[in-house]
């Protein structure tokens, strides 16, 4: 499958107004933002856990980040409520499941081979003061990207010139962009070299951004 696949392209999903799709698995259901490869690929998802339900014990071979929207996804590792960013990098592994329920972000296959930094973090704890409207923490940071939350005053603007491209998810609030009123849930993609130049809605905005990561985007390695 080939979704959004043309890194020279913008690409826009309004995330909450597509419908859910079945996974391989009982109780997992999925959004499809961007993919390549069936169902192992280089993608980036929007993925719902029902209550109870659990996905196959698995090893990240490509890496796995994901940010917990709602509910509480958990592992044999330990409990990560809506609000947390992990990164498994390659070799990691664990047997994912919600007992009450959770939707994450998530995207595979985008990790450098040799990338072995694991950790988890409540991305609002590391948010430093507001600066012209924006209060910002650094998530990660490393040759090939910068990982980044933001948290944005009403009607405050966001400029980033990003060389190696952009992407982010709105969490909460509004972004309006080329035009486009981004809300909750909605994913923008923007290719190398094009800037972001967005405004925070009415009620402020919160959301993830990556930057600098498209040149290094392939499939899965066969």
């Amino acid at each position: 499958m080939d979704l959004h696949a043309d890194f020279d392209k913008r690409a826009l999903v309004h995330a909450a107004k597509e419908p859910w799709q079945p996974s391989p698995m009982p109780g997992v259901e999925r959004r499809m933002l961007d993919r390549i490869g069936a169902e192992v690929a280089r993608a980036t998802t929007i993925v719902r856990y029902a209550p109870g339900s659990h996905f196959s014990p698995h090893t990240h071979t490509g890496g796995e980040e994901f940010i917990v929207l709602e509910g509480v996804f958990q592992d044999e590792h330990g409990d990560y409520p809506a609000g947390t960013y992990v990164r498994n990098p390659p070799t990691t592994a664990h047997t994912p499941r919600s007992d009450q329920g959770c939707t994450i972000f998530v995207k595979l296959w985008q990790f450098d081979a040799q990338d072995r930094t694991q950790f988890r973090k409540d991305m609002g704890a590391g948010l430093g003061p507001i600066t012209d409207g924006i209060a910002t923490a650094e998530l990660h940071q490393d040759a090939r990207e910068t990982v980044r939350y933001h948290q944005i005053n009403p009607g405050s603007p966001l400029q980033i010139n990003a060389l190696g491209g952009l992407e982010l998810l709105v969490l909460a609030g509004s972004l309006v962009e080329s035009g486009d009123t981004l809300e909750q849930g909605s994913w923008l993609r923007l290719p190398e070299r094009q800037p972001l130049d967005a405004t925070a809605g009415e009620d402020g905005a919160k959301i993830w951004i990556k930057t600098g990561h498209l040149p290094y985007a392939r499939p899965p390695a066969p």
